[in-house]
């Protein structure tokens, strides 16, 4: 058997490494390429960001292995993500993560995110009420202001938080786009000034819950009601805009670009929704019943997850034969793992009737599994469904996918035509 060092030693190197600055040239180059390709390099690959080694999990197997076994906490790139997220579930590890888990879950039960639904529905039919035929909508945008609008009214619906939602609009931008780069920089000016004002009036708003608890009907009731300190609360509050956002609105817009490029799905979909909506805002039980919407949001989360998560090990751990002793860094990517030609047959084409293998995992699995998955789920499916019950959306050129913590179209104008 090798020792811990001959282990590591023995994995290998990704193609393209050069003196000083490792892999850095290749993912300057293409990091979308570069990531999707590692496959053909291991199951566990090395890659060198300047002198610091990353290991890549590559191999299917290997990845809900590595998000269920003990040993692993999050890694450095998480780090800098604690400028905005401070130690809020998407940061925090261990004993701290759990009793966040605990505390925070049950605002995303079954019961709870039913309550929004009402709320989720009158949001979208407020935007499609909005459009005229031909008119030309900046579709990466819109969605991404409709995401931002529903978590912001299922976290407070006093007159106090409603004021506060426009610098709220106005600050979430900047930080969607800035993050991607503040997590692998060490400053990023606009987005920390940004993230500081963001905290800053979130502060303010727990300090006006705390002086009017009110009916604790909204979620920032909810999490003043709990067990937990003002820094923390403030911390999940802000996890919970940017999970409510970054995700559910790159999909949808992938969502209306896919459906452009393919017709006949665009048909199908169109087809469930007058069926089941007749014309109807969406319900609880009509969700239930848009099995092909499902399908395709299915799928454009398949072709466009998140790009990649880091782990780091807290003690020695075992996995693809490989012995990673304690302080080490490894990361995988569901952006490269949706694009295994093994799970996924013709990975790149679009197709709502594929089946979804166990590896699938747009929200991570584990103890960092998502807790608002339903209420992104929730909020996506009622926006597809309701803009197609009216609507067709045309592509108005080529778009071009960009680095993002979940890639993004770039922009994304679509032309609005009635149906």
């Amino acid at each position: 058997m090798f020792s811990a060092m001959a282990d590591l030693r023995s994995v290998p190197v990704a193609p393209g490494r050069l003196p000083g600055i490792g892999h850095l040239g290749a993912l300057a180059r293409g990091p979308l390429e570069f990531l999707v390709a590692l496959r053909g390099s291991g199951d566990i690959v090395r890659v060198d960001l300047g002198p610091k080694p990353v290991y890549f999990i590559t191999a299917p197997r290997l990845h809900r292995q590595a998000l269920t076994t003990p040993g692993f906490s999050r890694g450095r790139i998480y780090e800098r993500a604690r400028t905005l997220f401070g130690n809020g579930l998407a940061t925090s590890d261990g004993a701290l993560h759990l009793r966040q888990r605990r505390l925070v879950q049950p605002l995303f039960h079954r019961a709870h995110v039913e309550s929004y639904l009402e709320m989720m529905a009158a949001q979208a039919r407020a935007l499609v009420d909005s459009w005229e035929h031909g008119r030309v909508v900046a579709v990466d945008r819109a969605m991404s202001d409709l995401m931002l609008k529903i978590v912001v009214n299922a976290l407070t619906s006093r007159d106090i938080g409603r004021s506060a939602a426009a610098e709220i609009h106005r600050l979430m931008p900047v930080i969607m786009k800035g993050i991607a780069l503040r997590m692998v920089t060490p400053v990023h000016p606009r987005f920390d000034a940004a993230a500081d004002r963001l905290r800053r009036l979130v502060g303010e708003l727990i300090t006006a819950y705390r002086a009017s608890p009110g009916d604790g009907s909204d979620l920032l009731a909810m999490l003043v009601a709990a067990d937990m300190s003002d820094e923390q609360i403030c911390d999940e509050v802000v996890s919970l805009l940017m999970a409510g956002t970054e995700t559910p609105s790159s999909t949808l817009a992938w969502v209306f670009h896919e459906l452009a490029r393919h017709p006949s799905v665009e048909q199908r979909l169109h087809a469930e929704a007058r069926s089941v909506l007749g014309g109807a805002p969406v319900t609880m039980e009509a969700l239930g019943r848009l099995e092909y919407t499902r399908r395709v949001v299915t799928e454009a989360l398949r072709l466009h997850p998140t790009l990649l998560f880091t782990l780091r090990t807290t003690q020695t751990v075992s996995l693809g034969g490989v012995e990673f002793p304690r302080g080490v860094e490894l990361a995988y990517s569901p952006y490269a793992l949706h694009r295994d030609p093994s799970l996924y047959p013709s990975p790149l084409h679009f197709d709502p009737d594929r089946s979804v293998p166990d590896a699938f995992s747009p929200f991570n699995f584990g103890v960092h599994k998502c807790v608002g998955e339903h209420f992104a789920w929730a909020e996506m499916m009622i926006t597809v469904a309701t803009i197609a019950a009216r609507w067709s959306l045309r592509s108005c050129g080529p778009v071009r996918e960009v680095l993002a913590i979940v890639p993004r179209p770039r922009s994304l104008p679509m032309r609005v035509v009635a149906r």
